[in-house]
C-alpha cells in the first residue's frame, strides 16, 4: 500500500490511515447502536471476530504459536487481567458510553487518558512528568471546563459521562499493564494480542447475552460488525504494529492522537453533531493540552488504544 514511500514516510502513512481507520470506528458504533444493537453483544461480536481473525492468522507465525502453546501460569495471569480492563471494561464502556453521548463528547474524555496514564507512571513506572506536561494537564481540564460549561447536562448524558469516566481510568491502566507485559519482551505482541483479546471478547459476549437480547441483525448490522472486526480491528492492529518498528514512540502517539481531530470531524459530516464555538474552543484547548503531556518519549503502547 506504501510501498513508493521511503520506509519512514511509509510507516507514518500507516499509522496515521490507521489513526484514520480507528477513527471511523466511533462513528459505526453510533451507526450500529442506532440500528438497535445492544452496546455489550456489539461489542463481544466485534472483538469475538476480531479474535477469531488474528488467531487464524497467527497459526502462520511460528513464533506467535509457539508462545501461545507455551504460556504458563506465570504469563496467564497478567494477559487474563489485560483482557478483563483493557477488552472487557475499556472498550465494553466505549460501546456503552456512546449509547448515552455524542461521539465528539465520549472522545474528549477518552483523550485524558494520556494524561492520567503520565499521572500513574510517576508512582507505578517511576516515570514522573515534567513540569511541562503537568501544565499540558491544567490546560487539557481548563479545555473540559470550557467545553462542558455550563454543566447542566440530562440524565442519560450524566450517565454516560460516568460510563466514559470509567473507561478513561481503565485505558490508563491497561495502557501500564500492557507496557509491563510487553517490557518483559518473552511474548510476542501478537501473541500477547490474541490471548487478551479471546477473553476480553468472551467475557464482553458472555456480560451482554446476560443483561441483553440477543438482537435480530439486519444486514446493514452485519456488515458493521464484520467490517469493524476485519478492517478497523484485525488488520489495523496489524498494521500499526508494523508501523511501530520503524516509527518513534512519539510519533506514533502523536499521530494516534489526531483521533481527536478526525472524531469530531467524522461526527460531524456523518452523525450530524454540530458543535459551537465555546465547545471548539475547549476541544482546542483540551488538544494542546494533550500534545504538550505527549511531547515527551513516551511508549508507543500508552497511546489512546481506541480502536
Amino acid at each position: 500500500m506504501f510501498k513508493r514511500l521511503s520506509p519512514h514516510a511509509g510507516a507514518a502513512a500507516a499509522a496515521l490511515f490507521v489513526t484514520f481507520l480507528w477513527s471511523t470506528s466511533w462513528v459505526l458504533i453510533k451507526f450500529g447502536l442506532r440500528d438497535a444493537i445492544p452496546p455489550l453483544i456489539f461489542a463481544g461480536l466485534r472483538y469475538g471476530l476480531a479474535f477469531a481473525c488474528l488467531a487464524v492468522w497467527s497459526l502462520g507465525q511460528p513464533s506467535t504459536w509457539a508462545a501461545l502453546r507455551g504460556l504458563g501460569r506465570q504469563d496467564w495471569l497478567p494477559l487474563v487481567a489485560l483482557g478483563l480492563i483493557f477488552y472487557a471494561v475499556t472498550q465494553g464502556t466505549q460501546f456503552l458510553g456512546l449509547k448515552y453521548l455524542p461521539a465528539v463528547t465520549l472522545n474528549l474524555l477518552m483523550t485524558f487518558s494520556a494524561a492520567l496514564v503520565a499521572g500513574m507512571s510517576a508512582l507505578a513506572l517511576r516515570e514522573p512528568p515534567t513540569r511541562a506536561q503537568w501544565g499540558g494537564v491544567g490546560l487539557y481540564l481548563v479545555g473540559a471546563l470550557v467545553f462542558f460549561y455550563p454543566a447542566a447536562l440530562p440524565g442519560d448524558m450524566l450517565l454516560g459521562v460516568g460510563i466514559g469516566l470509567v473507561g478513561v481510568v481503565a485505558n490508563a491502566v491497561s495502557a501500564l499493564m500492557g507496557r509491563a507485559i510487553n517490557r518483559r519482551g518473552h511474548l510476542p505482541p501478537l501473541a500477547v494480542t490474541v490471548a487478551s483479546m479471546g477473553i476480553g471478547a468472551g467475557v464482553l459476549l458472555g456480560a451482554g447475552l446476560a443483561v441483553e437480547s440477543f438482537p435480530s441483525l439486519s444486514l446493514s448490522s452485519i456488515l458493521i460488525i464484520v467490517w469493524l472486526a476485519v478492517v478497523n480491528t484485525a488488520f489495523a492492529f496489524t498494521l500499526w504494529n508494523r508501523s511501530l518498528r520503524v516509527l518513534s514512540a512519539l510519533e506514533s502517539s502523536l499521530i494516534n492522537n489526531l483521533m481527536m481531530v478526525f472524531i469530531p470531524l467524522l461526527a460531524w459530516l456523518f452523525l450530524g453533531e454540530n458543535i459551537g464555538v465555546q465547545q471548539a474552543a475547549g476541544l482546542i484547548l483540551a488538544g494542546a493540552g494533550i500534545l504538550i503531556v505527549q511531547l515527551r518519549r513516551v511508549p508507543a503502547g500508552l497511546a489512546r488504544n481506541q480502536r
